[in-house]
This record gives C-alpha cells, structure tokens and sequence, in this order.
C-alpha cells in the first residue's frame, strides 16, 4: 500500500517501522531531528506541518490508500485527516486523538468528519489494564466477537496442579482451548503431548464461561485486598482510576504534581490521592505499598515506571503493571521481574494493521509483546479455506484456529469442523505464519 504518516514522534516512529517492510511509506514531520531518525527507515520523509495542503500533495496523497496522523497535537491530526479525505475522499484515514472531549473509548469511528477510526492510546492502555485487574489471576484479557469469546493469558506458579501433566490430561472445559504456551523465549503451538511446566504462561480461548471456569486452576492462596495503587496522575493514570472507581476497589494515586493531586482530589472524591514520588522507597514503605494487590505505574518515564513497579515488588504486591512507552522496552519489564508490561503505542499499531491487511481483520492483539498476535476477522465468499475439513486445509505450522463463531453459535474447532461463509473466525499466529493465514482467508 502507498501510506502516509504525519508526525515521526514515538508513536509515527513504531507505526513507520511496522509498515515500511511491505508497503510504500511517506512520512511527513515538522521537527528536523525526528526526521532524521526517521530518515534511518525504508521511508521517505518530508519536513513541514502535516495538515498542509501542498505537503500532501507533494507526498501524492491523490494515489495513497492510507494516512495516520499521529503527531502529539490532537487538533492536527483531525484536520490532516479531513484534509487528506478532501483531496482523496477514497483514502482511509486515521488519527490519535486523546483529548476526552474528542474521544471516550479507545476506537471509535467518524466518518461523517473524515476520519475511519480515532485511536486514544492512552485509553487503550487505561482499558487493557483495567481488564486485566477484573481478573486478579490473569496477566492478559481480552474479548472478541463482541464478547461471544474470551481470552486469557495466565503464569503457571510452581504449585499449579497442571504442572507435569500432559495437555491432553489437564482437564479443560469443552469450550476452552489452549491456544499457546510461551516456555522462556520459546512459543509453542502446544499438541496432546506437551506437558506444562512451572513459569509456563498460556493462553486460553474459548467461551467466556469456560475460560473463567479455568481460573481457580490458577488461583493464589493469599487472599487479596481490594487495595491498589496508581503511580502517576496523568492521562493514562486519570482514566485508569475512573474506570476503577466504578469497582470495588480501595483505590490510592501517587503524583508528584501538587496542582494534578488537587485537580484529581476534587474529582475523584473516593480516591486517597498523595503528593509525592513513586520511587521514593519511604514514601512507598509509609503508604504500605506492599499490601497492594497491584501497584500500577503509568507515569511518563519508562526509567520511572520500570523503577517503580520493580520496587512495589521488593515491598511485597502482588502484581506490578508498568506502562513501557517504547514497545521494545516491554518485554525488558517483564524479563527483569515486572509482571505485566503494556505499550499504549501497540493500540495505535494494531489499528493501522488492520487497515493494511486485504482479509477484513475485525480485532488484533499482540501477545507477549510480538511473539504471537490474535486476530478475529469474517471468513469471506471465495476465500480459499471455506467448506473444507481444518484437517484437509494445509494450515500453517505457527497458526491454531482457537475459535468459530456462527450466528450465535461459538465452536471450539476440531479436525472434522468446517469454516463456512461469514463466519466469525478468531486465531492464534505466529509473526512469521500471518502471511500464509491470510492467503487462506483471501
């Protein structure tokens, strides 16, 4: 596809690096050193305001099929995208906007003003760890086909009753499949055979009765407190505790702004908002972090947040979350003792994917950083693995599929399924097997 980016910033950078292997990618940005990082990619950059007419010309907006506006200015991003559909009105669009009086869900659609999705990340991450909080066991949890399918992401601890059994012995609800395991660095597709180890992590697919029937597999002796704690009042940290405060938790934010703390202490009158650092250990030693079932550090610092999470960790929470700006830095966190690590700059990227992939892909969410995705997208007439046994398609080795929804019918697939016509299909891929699950679906 021919693509144009405005603004090269983390966000553009990581949208950029994504799409510039496969397709044609321009990149315009107003500020001289982002360009030249920039300039680094398999791209072609043009210096200047992205909302300029003459400049999207020059990047022949006429012949583009995308653009992302994703520069830090929300204002800029929509009038780029309104402007790009003036001069194209064929051209998909899509921008960042995380004002809360633009947007108040992570995606959402505005076709009469120009733009086919608004991306808020910084809600799209409030809302991801949100999920995962409903869930104290879980490490990932996400929906698909408007609910009709649940996934589950869960640490197998060293006295789960699933250790050194086989796959086939575990037991699972019918409803539910084991759709990978992430075994150290290793991903498997796992197969009967495959016996589960201690600090496994595997993920689970299948209706949402079954896959939380799986949970008390994963269950901690200690009781939990209801307590948590927020390091950070900003953005992130300011939707997050609202979409908390609905819930019955003990809510506590640290914030080293005074004037932020008074903004927050008057609108959220149930929340115990303090004044100071979240890596000062005594300050977290005098708030008694170690009681906190999770401690969540979504400040802007990727060197704070990291700092933060491993500290609550020392004192003795149970779960650290870290917001990691850079998703290279995730999986860092994680292998450094942070239980959870999320990148709001992956919602951004996800949304982009879908719009570059020629098989109608309804959702896509990356596990454990990029080693694995899930997608759910709508079998089409024509495509080439419609009305055929699964275990008479050639199916790529690093793809499951973990889910068929039909009408209101969800199927947990064996060999003898078959995938028919709109059929809601959600699967388990690889990086490397996407390609061949799209020729399928083509």
């Amino acid at each position: 596809m021919r693509i144009i980016i405005i603004g090269a910033g983390e966000v553009g950078y990581h949208v950029a690096k994504t799409l510039c292997r496969d397709n044609d990618v321009f990149i315009i940005e107003k500020d001289e050193g982002v360009c030249n990082r920039a300039r680094q990619l398999d791209v072609q950059v043009i210096q200047g305001n992205g909302a300029d007419i003459k400049l999207l010309k020059k990047a022949n907006i006429e012949k583009s099929e995308l653009v992302v506006a994703v520069t830090g200015v929300d204002e800029v991003n929509i009038v780029a995208c309104m402007a790009s559909k003036i001069l194209n009105d064929k051209v998909k669009t899509i921008a960042r906007v995380s004002n809360p009086d633009y947007i108040d869900r992570p995606v959402s659609v505005r076709q009469t003003i120009g733009m086919n999705a608004m991306v808020c990340p910084e809600l799209s991450l409030a809302s991801e760890i949100n999920q995962i909080l409903s869930i104290p066991e879980a490490i990932n949890v996400e929906d698909f086909v408007g609910g009709k399918i649940k996934m589950m992401e869960f640490k197998v601890g060293d006295q789960n009753l699933l250790v050194g059994k086989k796959l086939s012995e575990s037991n699972l609800p019918e409803c539910c499949l084991m759709s990978a395991i992430f075994r150290g660095s290793k991903l498997m597709i796992p197969h009967g055979d495959d016996v589960i180890q201690k600090d496994d992590r595997v993920v689970l697919v299948g209706k949402p009765e079954a896959v939380d029937g799986t949970r008390k597999l994963f269950e901690e002796t200690k009781k939990n407190s209801g307590k948590i704690a927020v390091v950070g009042g900003g953005k992130v940290g300011y939707y997050l505790i609202k979409l908390l405060d609905k819930k019955d938790f003990k809510l506590t934010v640290i914030e080293i702004n005074k004037k932020k703390c008074e903004e927050l202490a008057q609108v959220l009158p149930n929340v115990l908002v303090i004044n100071g650092d979240g890596t000062d250990i005594s300050l977290m030693k005098e708030e008694n972090i170690g009681s906190m079932d999770a401690v969540i550090s979504v400040t802007n610092s990727d060197e704070k947040n990291l700092l933060c999470a491993l500290l609550a960790k020392r004192l003795g929470a149970k779960k650290a979350i870290a917001r990691a700006d850079r998703p290279d830095y995730a999986e860092l966190f994680e292998i450094v003792g942070v239980d959870v690590a999320i990148s709001p700059i992956q919602a951004t990227v996800n949304e982009v994917l879908k719009f570059t992939m020629g098989i109608g892909i309804e959702s896509l969410v990356p596990i454990e950083g990029e080693k694995g995705k899930i997608i759910e997208l709508t079998a089409k007439k024509g495509s080439k693995i419609l009305n055929k046994k699964l275990k008479d398609v050639r199916f790529p080795r690093g793809a499951i599929v973990s889910a068929i929804v039909r009408n209101v019918e969800v199927i947990i697939p064996g060999g003898n399924h078959m995938i028919l016509p709109d059929d809601k299909v959600v699967i388990f891929t690889l990086p490397s097997a996407l390609p061949a699950v799209e020729d399928l679906f083509s």
